[in-house]
């Protein structure tokens, strides 16, 4: 062995042991185990005694800091990457398209159920057998990782769509929120963590499956290739280099793409809050429902008596807890049908819910731009928050927000939205007398002419509002 060769070996040992003492002061996020596993790496080596078996950690990070300044090196794993980042690309936009289509037709999802479970359970090794026959060994790469990525993503995606929060859907709905906003704001942050989920799996599979096409079709100047070669030529420290290389290009690649996604839903949802349509509320108009028998599915909760609300008027929903007061204001914005009777009632309508619906990622003010009239600025949302919630409170993320706060907040999203009703499930719930009283001044201030139907167990709330009472009777 040359001097040469000695001073370079003393080198890489100096590098090695100076990464080897960074990583034991860490020894967090899972370090020491990194360092035991390379230890009972070495000690399985030396026991061994032939690098042609087995080579070490130290002969492997000797090889591969030998191909790191090579311009070879850096061309071979573009080629590689380039051809599995593609076909993973193309996997997911396909299964997310094809996603989207099978959650809205029955059809599509029964006609793709067999082919994506074919593609699903096949092992990935006659896949690229199959691919080498029909398009050779220059394309089957991105092919066999997006055969293997398509399923995969297709199957998360679709559980995603197929449970989103249907009170969230509820609030979609009643608020109006439509198309593209609708998608940005409920359905991609709804289906993230699913994919989310099944990413942390599927981008370190696509790069094996796409070595191991490469190592079976061997295409000129790819990391397969290079493996393969290093088979031939028994050069294990090789072999075991550029298979480092392949791990560590996975893992760069998942955490890359994991955070991105992860970034992906606040951003879609803030977007989301500056695509406001042009929202206008139908001019006021009378609410007429007769022998109203209300309910989910076939099961009954209340009777309505028969009623006619003009407009503008004040209407307060009287009835114990559980009554039926939330079935007959969903009722009346045409979240659920009747099971019985009919009713009429203006399309724009805002709500507040009984529960916080709120988009916790999302900040105070954009959780009412979400719904409101594209004219209404951010600073002038400033200020209606800032009647009744403190000052520091209108660009805090909503989930921070303590109950009561959040119950004003959703408040000032129902009076804020342009609509001709609107419809409040127990406003007041949680209040205190001073938060309750400001809550009451508010609507004063904001319901504009509107038309009014509050629901509420507490008697002082008609009087204070003046609002004629309909009592419910449980079915």
């Amino acid at each position: 062995m040359d001097e040469a060769t000695d001073e370079a070996e003393e080198r890489t040992r100096g590098k090695l042991d100076e990464i080897t003492r960074l990583c034991l002061d860490s020894l967090g996020e899972g370090t020491w185990a990194i360092v035991l596993w390379l230890l009972v790496w070495q000690l399985a080596s030396f026991l061994i005694g032939s690098s042609l078996i087995l080579a070490g950690p130290f002969q492997v990070l000797v090889a591969l800091l030998r191909l790191l300044p090579t311009a070879a090196f850096w061309s071979i794993i573009a080629s590689s990457g380039a051809r599995i980042l593609t076909g993973c690309l193309i996997g997911y936009l396909v299964a997310l398209t094809l996603a989207a289509l099978a959650y809205r037709a029955h059809t599509v999802r029964e006609l793709l159920q067999p082919a994506m479970s074919v593609a699903k359970g096949t092992p990935i090794v006659c896949v690229i057998v199959v691919l080498l026959i029909w398009f050779g060994s220059e394309s089957v790469s991105s092919i066999s990782v997006f055969l293997l990525v398509l399923p995969a993503i297709y199957f998360s995606v679709l559980e995603g769509l197929d449970r989103l929060d249907p009170a969230m859907r509820e609030l979609f709905f009643v608020f109006r929120i439509r198309g593209l906003q609708r998608q940005l704001a409920y359905v991609w942050p709804g289906v993230l963590p699913y994919l989310v989920a099944t990413s942390e799996t599927a981008i370190s599979m696509s790069w094996k499956a796409g070595i191991a096409a490469e190592l079976i079709g061997v295409p000129a100047g790819t990391i397969g290739e290079r493996i393969y070669q290093s088979k031939i030529l028994l050069e294990t420290p090789d072999l075991f280099a550029w298979t480092a290389a392949v791990v560590l290009m996975a893992w760069a690649c998942e955490r890359a793409f994991i955070t991105l996604l992860r970034h992906s839903a606040p951003a879609s949802i803030r977007l989301a809050a500056r695509l406001r349509p042009n929202r206008v509320a139908e001019p006021p108009g009378e609410i007429q429902a007769r022998d109203l028998l209300i309910g989910y599915g076939e099961t009954a909760v209340a009777c309505a008596p028969s009623f006619e609300l003009p407009a503008p008027e004040i209407l307060c929903l009287s009835a114990p807890s559980g009554s039926g007061k939330t079935t007959l204001l969903k009722t009346i914005a045409g979240i659920i049908e009747p099971l019985d009777g009919n009713i009429e009632a203006p399309a724009s309508m805002s709500m507040e819910f009984q529960d916080a619906r709120l988009i916790d990622e999302l900040s105070c003010v954009d959780n009412v731009l979400l719904v409101s009239a594209r004219d209404l600025t951010r600073d002038e949302v400033c200020g209606l928050i800032e009647e009744i919630l403190p000052e520091q409170v209108a660009d805090a993320a909503a989930g921070e927000l303590s109950g009561g706060q959040q119950r004003r907040l959703e408040l000032v999203r129902a009076l804020a939205a342009p609509s001709s009703v609107v419809l409040l499930d127990e406003p007041f719930a949680g209040l205190d007398d001073a938060a309750r009283t400001a809550a009451l001044d508010y609507i004063d201030r904001h319901l504009e002419g509107r038309t009014l139907i509050i629901a509420t167990h507490d008697v002082r709330d008609a009087d204070e509002l003046g609002a004629l009472v309909l009592s419910i009777a449980g079915a």
